[in-house]
């Protein structure tokens, strides 16, 4: 098929090579414009754009597309689908109708459940005990529109958002090739009105930890805020994120450290912190982590 493909992060480079493993002819890459970043805050480009000029595909990067000279350039690709992932712009209806069969988005969540800009770091959270991707006719409404095909999987004891996030990649990756290659035979499913939640924008002041919750949610915390923005605490006057993380035996006070293995007491049980990171220092294993900032047995944080 001519495809548009629309993406800007990481999460989205596996769908682009996967459309171009398969055969597609990818008319055009649309992505978010080069931003400030390292450094020397120089303009970097954006993961797929890096990967759609490496594979030799034309690539834009309109500030908007709700102009018209940006809805007419959009409309004389011709394409026959766009395929959304992660792009970053809402998509005005004109664009949303270009393309003979629409635009389908992969969106990292069981929908309705989870709809919004969030979802992988929402379900864990949450203690979600699965997740998913759902293919999706897009419509003007957020994340409201049918859903052609979806694929659930399990959510891990111990995963992270970065371990999930890199899961559900490939898992919408290979979908959306399947749902290309069987669209003529698909009828998109309303989604049903019950059990409709948001996944709201991560805000940096939510990733504070707080010892007297339960272990549970504390645990559940770390991994869902993990790697970005990184849950933390404070000690002695310096902050230390928290990026791993794994519910554990142990009672005492709420921010008790227990042991000599970082097994910290909560409001309910404990949890012992497997990965941290300093400011101005790479993520490190708890042990060794605790040779270059020895926390001992006892320690309140």
């Amino acid at each position: 098929m001519r495809v548009i493909f629309m993406g800007t992060p990481d999460f989205s480079v596996s769908t682009l090579d996967a459309l171009h493993a398969a055969g597609h002819e990818i008319v055009c890459v649309y992505t978010q414009p080069p931003r400030p970043a390292g450094r020397g805050k120089k303009d970097r480009p954006s993961p797929v754009q890096a990967r759609a000029e490496a594979l030799g595909l034309e690539v834009r990067h309109p500030v908007s597309v709700r102009n018209a000279a940006a809805q007419g350039e959009f409309a004389a690709l011709n394409a026959e689908i766009a395929v959304v992932v992660a792009y970053g712009l809402i998509l005005p209806q004109p664009i949303l109708d270009a393309p003979t069969h629409g635009c389908l988005n992969i969106h990292a969540s069981l929908l309705p459940r989870w709809r919004g800009a969030a979802p992988i770091h929402r379900a864990i959270m949450a203690g979600d005990a699965e997740t998913g991707v759902c293919i999706m006719q897009m419509e003007a409404g957020l994340d409201t529109g049918p859903v052609l095909m979806r694929e659930a999987t399990a959510i891990g004891a111990t995963e992270t958002t970065a371990e999930l996030h890199d899961r559900l990649a490939g898992l919408g990756a290979a979908l959306i090739v399947k749902t290309l290659d069987q669209l003529p035979a698909l009828s998109a499913k309303p989604q049903p009105e019950h059990g409709v939640t948001y996944a709201a924008k991560i805000d940096k002041a939510e990733a504070a930890i707080d010892w007297t919750q339960d272990a549970s949610v504390v645990d559940r915390k770390i991994r869902g805020l993990s790697p970005f923005p990184g849950a933390w605490f404070d000690h002695d006057g310096t902050r230390i994120k928290v990026l791993g993380s794994e519910l554990a035996d142990g009672t005492g006070v709420a921010g008790t450290i227990l042991d000599d293995g970082l097994t910290i007491a909560c409001g309910q049980g404990a949890v012992r912190l497997t990965h941290l990171q300093r400011a101005g220092k790479g993520a490190q294993d708890a042990e060794t982590f605790l040779r270059g900032m020895p926390l001992p047995k006892g320690t309140q944080l």
